[in-house]
């Protein structure tokens, strides 16, 4: 029986374009496809010519799984300390062009504004599609050394069946969906962009594990679930934020005004509270190195 990973619990299929969202209980991965932390060893992001000039290496990745399947990175290790990474998902499907051509905002300029303000370094997983959509967005993110954009998948489709009322990618076009979002970011003009990926609903398999490894990601995932899709009320998802952040976590919000519409007045609440408990604020890039 196909096992599969899930972090959140559903939610009404309105929308079910968003991943991450749920009460906060991380589902365990099965042995054969359990997660990561920067404990794991860093795959080598860079070689050594013969010449004997080191190359340049670029963002820390961690080493394929058993029988090359792509790796899955959860959260910082211990030696982390005090940190913590908001990651942001800015969600759209190939298949709501229509729907954001009638007015709907899939996307969040205020919260990104927000971020800057604070000086908050993060993450933002980012669909090909979203890319497509706002590219003016998505070249001021990916150029800004605030942030870093990483992979969402082109079409927000699941990478795995029964995924929340998700279309379902098949297992041949999946790295090549992957390969279309990273393509859609360069095309916009995105320049701070790192080989991680994010399953849209976070459904994974080591069916879909195995079908990415072409792509060369490094999957990450969260040990902080916010709560903040399809929410109305700020004050509970700062609280859930607030009660599950651990040295090294790694949190999932999102990037989506229409369907994530408290999530700037939850940040205004998190970062100066984790602030005051000691921590800093990092990119996934920063929390995955060893």
């Amino acid at each position: 029986m196909t096992r599969y990973v899930r972090v959140c619990t559903a939610v009404a299929l309105l929308g079910a374009a968003l991943a991450g969202c749920g009460d906060g209980r991380p589902a365990p991965a099965s042995a054969a496809s359990a997660p990561t932390s920067a404990s794991a060893s860093p795959a080598p992001a860079g070689s050594t010519p013969a010449s004997g000039s080191p190359a340049v290496k670029g963002p820390p990745t961690l080493a394929p799984g058993a029988d090359g399947l792509t790796p899955v990175f959860v959260r910082g290790a211990k030696a982390a300390g005090k940190t913590v990474a908001l990651t942001f998902d800015a969600d759209m499907t190939a298949d709501q062009g229509p729907r954001a051509a009638e007015g709907e905002r899939f996307d969040n300029p205020s919260l990104i504004a927000l971020l800057r303000r604070l000086d908050v370094p993060s993450t933002v997983f980012m669909t090909g599609r979203w890319a497509e959509e706002y590219p003016t967005q998505a070249k001021a993110i990916g150029t800004d050394p605030l942030f870093e954009i990483a992979n969402h998948s082109y079409s927000h489709y699941a990478f795995t069946a029964d995924c929340y009322g998700l279309p379902v990618v098949g297992k041949e076009r999946m790295a090549d969906d992957v390969r279309r979002a990273f393509a859609a970011f360069k095309t916009a003009g995105a320049r701070n962009v790192v080989p991680y990926f994010r399953f849209p609903g976070g459904c994974y398999d080591d069916t879909a594990r195995r079908a990415l490894a072409p792509a060369g990601v490094t999957a990450v995932q969260w040990d902080v679930v916010s709560g903040d899709a399809f929410a109305t009320d700020a004050d509970a998802v700062a609280a859930q934020v607030l009660a599950g952040v651990r040295p090294g976590s790694l949190v999932v919000m999102h990037c989506t005004r229409s369907a994530a519409p408290v999530t700037e007045d939850a940040v205004r609440q998190i970062v100066p509270e984790l602030r005051k408990r000691g921590y800093r604020f990092v990119k996934v890039s920063e929390l995955m190195k060893p």
